[in-house]
């Protein structure tokens, strides 16, 4: 049921005594939530483990020069002001930023940053989205997979291993209130990923309107994380607008999730697997959280057929297994178990924060005075329907039409972990499941060592990636640009890495 103004309120005002965190993002959204004390808990556990304190809870800045623009893209070629470092001359490679007027919104925008290509214009166009839900792509962009690293003095340093030295790179804000996405209307945020598909589908279309020289460009969907919901909703939407030949057709070639969650009904069972694997808890730990598992299948499935609360509900019995382990696990990190989390802090991704509300960066990026919102908790609340939802469903029907797949995890994962990322590709129902299923374990080699095991059949590949957690680009930054250059050449399963089969 819709909460009443009053209602809000005391959630709101009982929330922020518990969060200072986000007592700090005070906004007046009124988006009409199915409220959950478990999900306004995560959401705050998931900002403040990144060392992240967004002013606001969603992106709500207005800025008037934009809301006039009558085109729908508003993009400017832009430099950044602090880029210290020997290497490839700014000047060779054109950056871009900009803004997209939503046609299916109130007065939403979408922003995102466009790198060409390092190496070619001819190289495939890949779009980069950040999970969360609500989590901006400017993370993955200035931590992992982007063409310059962040330092501590907030000055860049050149990426060796960005991902545009091989692709043209879209980092996508989004969903909206995300980054420095932003509406002055609450009703344009979105709650499943038809609003998602819809909006990150009409930007595309706008995008290649503008830059008709990549049209014909082989097109990847790439991402992390919740973005594991994200990429096949968003690969089906493109793929049937290619079908019902709407618009300009997208060259769709393929789509790759790194640590994400796709098949939660799969992936919450691997949850007490993982851990006891990982030596996290005890046998006997084991045997009582494995009690939980049937209630939450039970709940999963409910949010499937009945949709509404029963999601909501979902989503609080089947974090209750996650919970419990890390209730024992202690002060891991539960993005890389190698490491431990001193007090809520399990990395520290504030100088993102810091560097993209400089002046001399905004104007530099044309937002103007439009806050940076790092990660929203509106947006992760507001998609709390969307999270228990199974969208491998989508995947088979692309994998017979000859959409490559790629599904990778950092072996040191546990949220997103690479064994519930593992049962769900293996029990997902396509013409060619028996044929993967009996393909070999293979390494994947880079520059003659194993950097990870490899998998694949046809279309479909799994990678577990070697002394990796959550953000491969991030801590196999030569493995991860490899693994995106081989797989987009069709050459992830060459000779080189077939050599010899890895024991299973």
């Amino acid at each position: 049921m819709a909460s009443t103004f009053f209602e809000k309120l005391i959630l709101l005002s009982l929330f922020l005594l518990v969060s200072p965190l986000l007592a700090k993002a005070v906004s007046p959204w009124k988006t009409q939530l199915h409220s959950s004390p478990t999900a306004k808990i995560q959401a705050e556990k998931l900002i403040r483990g990144l060392n992240l304190f967004p002013r606001h809870a969603a992106n709500e800045g207005v800025n008037e020069d934009l809301t006039n623009e009558p085109s729908k893209i508003v993009e400017k070629q832009f430099k950044f002001p602090v880029i210290d470092a020997p290497g490839p001359s700014i000047q060779n490679f054109a950056h871009h930023a900009g803004y997209y007027k939503l046609p299916h919104s109130k007065s939403a925008r979408m922003f995102y940053f466009f790198f060409e290509s390092r190496n070619s214009e001819k190289d495939p166009v890949v779009i980069w989205l950040t999970g969360g839900p609500g989590c901006s792509s400017e993370l993955a962009l200035f931590y992992e997979n982007g063409p310059f690293h962040l330092t501590k003095n907030l000055s860049l340093l050149w990426n060796d291993y960005g991902w545009d030295k091989a692709s043209n790179i879209l980092f996508v804000d989004q969903p909206i209130g995300t980054g420095f996405s932003y509406t002055s209307d609450d009703t344009d945020i979105r709650h499943d990923e038809n609003g998602v598909s819809s909006d990150l589908y009409d930007f595309l279309q706008a995008f290649f309107k503008q830059h008709p020289q990549y049209v014909k460009n082989d097109f990847y969907i790439t991402g992390e994380s919740y973005a594991g919901h994200y990429i096949p909703a968003f690969a089906v939407r493109v793929h049937q607008g290619n079908k019902a030949k709407q618009g300009i057709h997208i060259n769709l070639k393929g789509f790759a999730i790194g640590n994400g969650l796709t098949n939660p009904e799969i992936q919450y069972q691997a949850y007490p697997d993982f851990a006891l694997n990982s030596s996290l808890i005890s046998q006997s730990d084991y045997v009582n959280i494995k009690k939980l598992v049937p209630s939450c299948v039970q709940a999963i499935k409910s949010c499937g057929s009945d949709g509404g609360d029963a999601c909501v509900d979902s989503y609080e019995i089947c974090n209750n297994v996650f919970n419990q382990i890390l209730r024992i696990a202690g002060t891991v990190n539960y993005y890389d178990i190698r490491k431990q989390c001193e007090g809520d802090m399990c990395y520290d991704f504030s100088d993102v924060e810091t560097f993209l509300n400089l002046k001399s960066v905004r104007e530099a990026l044309g937002v103007g005075d439009i806050d940076f919102v790092s990660c929203s908790s509106v947006v992760y609340e507001a998609m709390l329907m969307d999270w228990m939802r199974n969208f491998e469903v989508g995947i088979p029907s692309l994998l017979e039409d000859g959409i490559k797949v790629l599904i990778y995890a950092g072996e040191y994962d546990l949220i997103c972990n690479w064994l519930g990322n593992s049962k769900w590709v293996h029990a997902m129902t396509w013409s060619g499941q028996k044929g993967f299923g009996s393909s070999p374990i293979v390494p994947f080699v880079v520059d003659g060592v194993e950097a990870g095991k490899l998998k694949t059949h046809g279309p479909l590949t799994f990678l577990k990636v070697h002394d990796a957690g959550h953000m491969v680009p991030m801590d196999q930054p030569k493995a991860s640009l490899q693994m995106l250059q081989k797989w987009m050449h069709g050459e992830i399963a060459s000779s080189e890495t077939a050599e010899r089969i890895a024991p299973k």
